[in-house]
This record gives structure tokens, C-alpha cells and sequence, in this order.
């Protein structure tokens, strides 16, 4: 039987930001068919102003639907918790590792959850980023 910690088994019977967002800024599917998991990550973005002047984007809401197992889920609540209203750019440096790492580790059998969340944040960010492209 696999060992979770409790963050793990927290984030899974408590999962953050689970749902839909209504006209998301930002869709990123991921999926992995040979474990059977499916991750949508929505984000809407805003900006705010810098102190030093300008604006910068940052993921004013992020929600989540997962289809899979506990380590899977857990890890998509963890990334929106590490994710959200942090600027673009430091969203996008959210990693595996930093998700795994907040887990306090998934099993090794279970650490393709935690790439597979941190795919679903870099794709909505890069669907995001896509929209923007002309405006």
C-alpha cells in the first residue's frame, strides 16, 4: 500500500479551488492515459501595478477538475495553492518539483501526478498568453 503524508491525504479530502471558472482567461488540458488521469486547469488574469511602475499579470482565480486518483488530485489542489496571485512569470516557474516538494513527496509511482499538474498551470498560461498575441 502506498504511503501518502498528510498533506497529501489533506489535499485530497479537502481539495482547493475545485471547479470551473465561466470564461476562463487560460484552459490547460493534460492527460495521461496509460495512468488514467485528466487535469483542465481554468485561470483568469488581471493585472496590477508595480511599485517600481508598469503592470504585470498574475492569476487572480485558478480552478481545477481532475479526473484520477488521490496523488493526482492532490497535486492539481497543491499547484493551484502554489499558483495563484503569483505574477505570470513566477507561475510559470512553478515545477514538479516544487509541487511534489509541498506534498512532502509523493510515492515514485505517483510523482507523474505531480508533472502532470505543473503541465496543466505551463499550458493555461501558454493558452492565456496565445489570446493575446494582436490585442
Amino acid at each position: 500500500m502506498e504511503q501518502y503524508s498528510k498533506e497529501v491525504m489533506d489535499h485530497f479530502a479537502n481539495p482547493r479551488n475545485v471547479g470551473e471558472i465561466e470564461n476562463p482567461d487560460g484552459v490547460g488540458t493534460v492527460g495521461n492515459m496509460k495512468c488514467g488521469d485528466v487535469m483542465y486547469v481554468f485561470i483568469k488574469v488581471a493585472s496590477r501595478e508595480l511599485a517600481v511602475g508598469g503592470l504585470e499579470e498574475f492569476i487572480e482565480d485558478i480552478k481545477f477538475k481532475t479526473l484520477g486518483c488521490a496523488a493526482a488530485i492532490a497535486s492539481s489542489s497543491m499547484m493551484t495553492e502554489l499558483v495563484k496571485g503569483k505574477s505570470l512569470d513566477d507561475a510559470a516557474k512553478v515545477s514538479r518539483d516544487d509541487i511534489n516538494t509541498a506534498l512532502g513527496i509523493l510515492p515514485k509511482q505517483k510523482y507523474h501526478c505531480s508533472i502532470l499538474s505543473a503541465e496543466g498551470i505551463h499550458k493555461a498560461i501558454a493558452d492565456y498568453k496565445s489570446k493575446q498575441v494582436g490585442k
